[in-house]
């Protein structure tokens, strides 16, 4: 006997033995299912994706392309930021989020639908960083999480179990008990977790690794890169060595994933703090990102006020904070992404970079706003400078020293 029906559900919905058993499970829960794809650069057969939800009874499949609105206003305003996460993580999956949740929300919108599901673990931080988008969005919506649905937790405790389900419904998955991790990826990055990786001390596989060559094993020969930027947004990437020029978002950012890649740039192995205040282990690669943000940040100091630097690297780490704990609606994040888009106006010129077997090499910088003195600066020129000033300032700076070390010598 078949469920009363409640509804209409979209579904973030990827194909892997997750979502589809999701989508079954919806289906049997007495849900009408709609599912929903974000192409945000991962490497999918969206149109065998498709075929599987619709043959797996999904009532219709929207799959958008987000690559360019991905790049543009969220993978950007992260290079303005320098944004890692914990000085380490650049935020690969975090930024997508906000990017998916906004095109599902607006497919909900055009099949009148409130009530949205997605495969994201009661443990992890994407269920957060999905529904606190959605509600942003659309304070009416109301989520279905499998995965912290007691019943469905109770049935399915493991990959196993849901691997069972998928034969027992005729599911076909692509995933097996052997594979030791799990991974999701988009343009910015391909991260991997949990199974064999949830031991910190594991050594991952090689052939773990999709994005980026092996560093030992990348070419002898290094690649020389010339990065402009303008307000801080990348704008044009050369490549010395042949000529090759790519000036667009979309495609500027896929030809640095391409040649960094080939380098082997990009591989961090990490622990982290999760939002919901536990520790996870994360390994990724972030090829086209590395370079971006070493090339952006080295600019930044050639063009920024040194106080004005000092502000934005505190807005940098709230930044980090609020897109990595989900809140990219947020009005703290709107507003600290406005002030750190202030702060770029003159970060604009031109960096050299060097990519060779797994590194990032600055080789050279220029920009028309340039805060750097070449003759004040100088060893061998005197200058607008008087050397006789620097004594009164280190006496007045000393004064604080020699109070400090007075107290400290009475109560010895």
């Amino acid at each position: 006997m078949s469920k009363p029906s409640k509804g209409t559900v979209v579904l973030a919905y990827s194909g892997g033995l997750d979502t589809s058993c999701i989508l079954v499970w919806l289906l049997e829960q007495g849900y009408e299912v709609i599912a929903f794809l974000a192409n945000v650069g991962q490497e999918e057969d969206f149109e065998a994706a498709r075929e599987k939800a619709l043959k797996l009874g999904a009532k219709k499949m929207y799959i958008v392309d987000c690559k360019t609105e991905f790049v543009e206003n969220f993978i950007w305003p992260a290079v303005q930021a320098n944004a890692r996460y914990e000085d380490r993580y650049p935020l690969g999956t975090a930024l997508a989020r906000p990017c998916i949740a906004r095109n599902m929300v607006e497919a909900a919108r055009k099949e009148s639908c409130t009530t949205i599901s997605h495969g994201a673990t009661g443990k992890g931080n994407d269920q957060i960083r999905f529904e606190l988008s959605c509600f942003a969005l659309n304070p009416e919506i109301r989520v279905v999480a499998p995965w912290r649905d007691s019943e469905f937790v109770k049935n399915f405790p493991g990959r196993g179990e849901l691997l069972d389900y998928a034969a027992a419904r005729s599911i076909p998955v692509s995933a097996s008990k052997d594979q030791p991790w799990s991974m999701d990826d988009n343009l910015m990055h391909i991260s991997y977790e949990a199974g064999m990786l949830e031991n910190p001390a594991t050594k991952p596989l090689q052939d773990m690794y999709r994005m980026t060559c092996d560093p030992e094993k990348a070419p002898d020969t290094p690649v020389y890169l010339t990065i402009e930027f303008k307000r801080g947004v990348p704008v044009k990437v050369t490549n010395v060595d042949d000529g090759h020029v790519e000036d667009s978002p979309l495609a500027l950012f896929t030809y640095l994933n391409k040649v960094a890649g080939a380098h082997g740039v990009g591989r961090i192995d990490i622990v982290e703090n999760r939002f919901i205040g536990m520790k996870s282990r994360g390994v990724y690669e972030t090829p086209a990102g590395t370079v971006l943000l070493a090339a952006h940040e080295d600019l930044e100091l050639l063009t920024m006020d040194r106080e004005v630097r000092k502000v934005k690297q505190a807005l940098s780490v709230q930044f980090c904070t609020q897109v990595y704990n989900g809140m990219w609606y947020s009005p703290e994040c709107e507003y600290v992404r406005h002030c750190i888009d202030k702060s770029q106006e003159n970060v604009q010129g031109k960096v050299n970079v060097k990519l060779y077997k797994g590194n990032v090499y600055i080789t050279g910088r220029e920009s028309d706003y340039s805060l750097y003195n070449e003759e004040l600066v100088s060893m061998d020129v005197t200058g607008n400078y008087e050397p006789h000033d620097a004594e009164g300032f280190i006496k007045i700076n000393a004064v604080r020293l020699k109070e400090h070390k007075r107290l400290k010598k009475a109560f010895q």
